[in-house]
């Protein structure tokens, strides 16, 4: 589906569904509320969605040590886990929540210490927890998934789209780049020695990489190294490690940072003009051959938004090429509003992703002084608001049925950093 399209679709449904919210129209927790032209607004304004929503957290009980939230990833309203669902994702969740709280503690001006011992939490869990054994081609390395509830992780933990003994190594990319950011708050090693390992693992296991597979596979058996899945799409995330590492003075990362680059410039930017297979696999659970996500290519362009030509002399051109090759292949219409989904085997929309696309959108427009997408930008947020429940209680899914808890990432961890970045980013534009 083209832009225009989208825009199109997204009026024509939006004033039919402006005429049926005054007959009381609920989207997830809350009755709709549309302005006169049909455009849907949130129910609050996003910075008290955030406030509420971070003091519900911050209300987590604490048990075996950490916070519920952080040793498992489906967690109901009253803070319980599910018991029909013990996987668990501790790096994507832990890292985006330590991004998350993060990015909230210093838009908060650091004023509730609660934060950063949350952020702490997590960052303790992902190094004392949740990692492989110390053995075999990727030892002491963060796990993709586990078993919720367990202390520390077991050596055949892999669950989701993880065979036991498997990891993805992007997402120890992810975990080491949250990590820096940990250390760089509290000044405290034992966060950036994980991360330095976890850069010496990959780099240790890089391949080439070309036209049909990525500088590491998404998937490996930790013990052996046989790779499962010639693609990880999530390249952006060992990016960001290996350039923050150089930041603190580390050059032994730039040679293997420099042949990412290169990979990510030559092969995979280009694929998304062509069928984009180079953007495939993110997500734990699935392992679809052919899967690509709208997570990837929207997270590397957030990446060249904020770097720009420091990382990349055409960032503008690379970064509206990747929101449009979200745009035609991820984004339905729900409610009169463009919302995006996750992957071609889920485009629902799920917390995590609606918020990433709003936020890139908001992003880019402050970026570039282009108004091309800020109406999909504050769409996308707007409708992502009515998830969350009065209390602060989030759902996972943005547009379901009135619901409390679920998939904490989508929930809570990869949304928050999104709304902060879209509330900076708007300021100059929001009255």
């Amino acid at each position: 589906m083209s832009k225009c399209s989208i825009l199109f679709f997204s009026l024509v449904v939006a004033f039919t569904a402006a005429a049926q919210g005054q007959a009381g129209v609920t989207i997830g927790n809350h009755q709709a509320i549309y302005d006169n032209k049909g455009m849907l607004l949130s129910w609050t304004t996003w910075a008290d969605a955030v406030n509420r929503e971070m003091q519900w957290y911050l209300h987590c009980p604490v048990t075996y040590g950490y916070p519920n939230f952080i040793w498992m990833t489906f967690m109901d309203g009253n803070y319980e886990p599910d018991a029909r669902r013990t996987d668990f994702i501790p790096a994507t969740q832990n890292a985006m929540g330590i991004i998350s709280y993060l990015k909230y503690y210093a838009y908060d001006r650091r004023r509730d210490s609660r934060v950063l011992l949350w952020a702490k939490y997590m960052g303790d869990y992902l190094i004392k927890e949740s990692n492989t054994p110390d053995e075999g081609r990727y030892p002491s390395f963060t796990r993709s998934t586990g078993v919720a509830g367990k202390f520390p992780q077991s050596a055949n933990c892999g669950t989701q789209g993880d065979r036991p003994f498997e990891i993805e190594p992007d997402k120890g990319g992810l975990a080491g780049y949250a990590l820096v950011l940990l250390y760089k708050e509290t000044k405290e090693k034992k966060y950036l020695d994980q991360a330095l390992h976890n850069a010496e693992m990959l780099v240790a296991n890089m391949g080439e990489g070309d036209s049909t597979r990525s500088p590491w596979p998404f998937r490996v058996d930790y013990r052996t190294g046989e790779a499962r899945g010639d693609v990880s799409g999530d390249m952006v995330s060992v990016l960001q490690l290996f350039d923050i590492l150089h930041d603190l003075g580390y050059s032994a990362y730039d040679p293997p940072r420099d042949r990412l680059w290169t990979w990510i410039l030559h092969y995979q930017l280009p694929s998304l003009g062509k069928d984009g297979a180079l953007w495939q696999q993110f997500f734990e659970d699935h392992d679809e051959a052919n899967d690509r996500t709208a997570w990837a290519p929207l997270n590397m362009a957030r990446y060249l938004l904020e770097k720009k030509d420091a990382l990349d002399g055409a960032w503008q051109q690379h970064a509206h090429d990747l929101i449009e090759f979200v745009n035609r292949n991820f984004i339905g219409v729900n409610f009169g509003v463009s919302i995006c989904g996750e992957q071609d085997h889920d485009k629902d929309p799920w917390g995590g992703i609606l918020s990433t696309y709003g936020a890139v959108l908001a992003l880019y427009t402050t970026a570039t002084g282009s108004d091309e997408y800020k109406s999909l930008a504050l769409q996308a947020l707007n409708f992502g608001t009515y998830a969350l429940n009065t209390d602060g209680c989030p759902c996972e899914k943005a547009g379901s049925s009135p619901c409390r808890g679920g998939w904490q990432e989508d929930a809570h961890t990869d949304k928050i950093h999104n709304f902060i970045d879209a509330i900076e980013a708007t300021k100059g534009w929001l009255r």
